[in-house]
């Protein structure tokens, strides 16, 4: 069997989940617009720099999440999902989805976005496996702070190998390894796999895939 791994913003997504969650709620009235914008235009500088501080980043993004009852998030997230995150599905990307389904390839997204955010998308797309950045729960309610390691960076590898540890396996077990991607935070993980494919890249990806042979494709 094969393992086919997907980063999912600006990868599957034509666009980032996490920082259309916060329009979202910008949007709902429930985020004040001018604080919460503008830090998180300067996160996301830093992401694509590769200088993002998780930690200070995911105190930020979850804290939303602690100030709402779970039910209200859920209706919240069917409203975001149907317009935010469908008009970001492109062809492509369900399509390249569907060729490895057809191969009979397992799946899985894995991202720094939170798994409150994510779990839907990854449904969407019909993929049973998900690893995303996991918010504390307490009594079926968010506390605003993170569990575990943040699947960012080389966090994505640390969390990748706890998921095989618990089916027995390792990414030597599988014929092939494949992992898609658009950022060179990934670049950890791309190069632990066998066929890394850089995805409407980054330029810092773009250079290093060119230089290492990689394949690059759009989705968009």
């Amino acid at each position: 069997m094969q393992l086919a791994l997907f980063d999912l913003d600006n990868t599957l997504l034509a666009g980032d989940s996490d920082f259309q969650w916060g329009q979202f709620l910008i949007g709902k009235g429930l985020l004040n617009e001018q604080d919460h914008l503008a830090k998180n235009i300067a996160f996301y500088e830093d992401y694509k720099a590769g200088r993002l501080d998780i930690y200070a980043f995911l105190d930020f993004q979850l804290k939303p999440l602690s100030e709402h009852k779970r039910a209200e998030l859920d209706a919240l997230h069917q409203e975001y999902m149907a317009q935010k995150i469908r008009p970001m599905i492109t062809d492509k990307a369900r399509a390249l989805v569907e060729k490895h389904r057809q191969n009979g390839d397992l799946l899985m997204i894995i991202t720094a976005t939170n798994s409150f955010v994510t779990s839907p998308i990854a449904r969407e797309f019909g993929i049973d496996y998900l690893i995303g950045t996991t918010p504390e729960e307490v009594d079926g309610e968010f506390t605003g702070k993170v569990v575990g390691t943040p699947s960012f960076q080389t966090g994505k590898i640390t969390r990748l190998n706890e998921w095989l540890a618990e089916r027995d396996q390792t990414l030597q077990d599988f014929e092939m390894t494949w992992f898609y991607s658009d950022s060179h935070n990934d670049l950890p993980l791309m190069k632990l796999v066998d066929k890394p494919v850089a995805v409407d890249p980054d330029a810092i990806l773009q250079s290093y895939a060119e230089e290492a042979g990689w394949p690059v494709i759009s989705l968009r």
